[in-house]
């Protein structure tokens, strides 16, 4: 017997599933976010908000909960046999049309506890301690089976419950995984030592660079150690940390986390199955965390979903429109998976032996991924690209370009004069800016999830809200 019915299953608590949930929620759909765990974490997992990701809270309005929590941080460093080499920053201070040139350092459990919250305070909690015994497609949807027995009807699933996904094993989706020999230990504490701690990554070179000094929000540090071995504790990830940070030393007064992992990478064959299930996050692509893009390019997943999703389930747009998600995000996870593969085996091979030099290299190279404003929808033009932020005048208002947009909506921004009232749909907000901009005189029409969606002259914003039969 059917006990309840949604719009949207979403299976798996992270951070990529509750803002599945979150944004499903805001867009007035009604969203059921499943896991079998009791609560969101409170250590551990990822590290860092990249600058694409800030800009997305910022669209939501969790950014300001999250933002005074972290800690900014947007140099690197390398370090080698005990002497300083190089120091860098380049690619976050050419970043153009952003306020936040930088990652955030900051746990997942804050962005977690956040967004489970929010999704409370929504009034459709999180079914904790409840897993997934079925999902049959059937005429209406989905009918989910859940552990205690309960039946939910919904239009579409997502899957967002990890590397070893239920969602994706019960679908049959191939994810071929390959696993390079590289094992890391990873440490977050209170650290003691006689190095002069800065707010900065550093790399230590010594005969690899296989140590790198994270920090993180409050008076707790991240280590990662590279290992090569499953078989190591906590006194050999510490005594590589020593020798690679030679004639200096180090140790842990409190231990927050401590754990291992190996490298892993993948991308799912399909990130859209059956016309009805989605693939997101950790399910649909794996790899390493160097560079910080995990939990990134998860959140990006889930801001490119939902809004498609509502405008389809509100019969704004066709179904078809649903495809759009692979064919945009597919690539992005491939272009990640290049970029941290490139990044993890440069601390382990280097023809010239300066691995950790090699490694900032690499981050250069890679900085649209890294920072996350690199990720484009197609190659023409500025359709496809991210919206710049600015300081605009609306209204008669100074006030930032992003704190205007609304992710349940779609906005025609007017640089220039509005000479006329438009028909406009309702899902559509119309903006006029009077200030000189990188995209004065023009009409720029912006997917809810701040990418461009199409350009034009002031006199052609009705050819360009035309290209909204989605």
């Amino acid at each position: 017997m059917i006990t309840q019915t949604a719009d949207i299953v979403v299976i798996g608590a992270g951070p990529v599933g509750l803002m599945c949930g979150y944004l499903g929620q805001l867009s007035g759909l009604k969203t059921v976010v499943v896991d079998k765990s009791e609560k969101p974490i409170d250590v551990g997992r990822a590290d860092a908000l990249n600058a694409r990701t800030l800009q997305l809270l910022e669209v939501v309005d969790l950014f300001k909960d999250l933002y005074p929590l972290g800690k900014p941080c947007n140099t690197s460093s390398v370090w080698a046999d005990g002497k300083f080499v190089s120091r860098q920053s380049a690619w976050w201070d050419q970043l153009e049309g952003t306020f936040h040139k930088h990652f955030l350092m900051l746990g997942q459990s804050y962005v977690e506890k956040l967004l489970d919250s929010k999704i409370k305070e929504l009034g459709s909690a999180v079914k904790r301690l409840t897993t997934v015994d079925n999902i049959e497609i059937n005429q209406k949807g989905c009918l989910t089976t859940l552990s205690n027995g309960d039946k939910i009807q919904s239009s579409y699933i997502i899957g967002a419950d990890g590397s070893r996904s239920f969602v994706r094993e019960l679908f049959k989706v191939p994810f071929e995984i390959l696993r390079p020999q590289i094992v890391w230990a990873v440490i977050d504490g209170v650290v003691e030592t006689d190095f002069q701690k800065v707010p900065e990554i550093i790399v230590f070179q010594s005969e690899t660079s296989d140590v790198a000094w994270i920090p993180r929000e409050g008076n707790i540090d991240r280590f990662y150690i590279r290992m090569d071995t499953k078989d190591f504790n906590i006194e050999d990830a510490l005594a590589k940390i020593n020798r690679a940070m030679q004639p200096h030393s180090l140790r842990f007064k409190h231990i927050e986390w401590f754990s291992q992992f190996s490298v892993k990478e993948s991308v799912a064959e399909n990130f859209f199955v059956n016309d009805r299930v989605f693939l997101a996050g950790d399910a649909s692509h794996v790899h390493s965390v160097n560079g910080g893009q995990g939990l990134n390019t998860g959140l990006a997943d889930a801001f490119n979903l939902m809004w498609k999703l509502s405008l389809v389930l509100k019969n704004v747009a066709s179904k078809n429109l649903l495809h759009s998600y692979e064919d945009e995000r597919k690539p992005v996870a491939q272009s990640v998976i290049e970029s941290s593969g490139e990044l993890v085996r440069a601390t382990k091979f280097s023809t010239s032996g300066t691995h950790a030099q090699d490694y900032v290299r690499i981050v250069q190279k890679r900085a649209g991924n890294i920072t996350g404003m690199g990720i484009r929808y197609g190659s023409d033009g500025l359709i496809g690209t991210r919206l710049f932020d600015q300081e605009v005048t609306s209204d008669g208002t100074k006030t930032r370009l992003y704190s205007l947009l609304d992710y349940t909506k779609f906005t025609l921004l007017v640089f220039g004069d509005l000479k006329k009232n438009l028909n406009v749909p309702e899902f559509v907000n119309v903006i006029q800016i009077k200030d000189d901009s990188v995209y004065a005189n023009q009409a720029i029409l912006v997917r809810p999830d701040s990418y461009i969606h199409s350009v034009g002259r002031l006199d052609q914003m009705e050819i360009l809200l035309n290209t909204l039969s989605l």
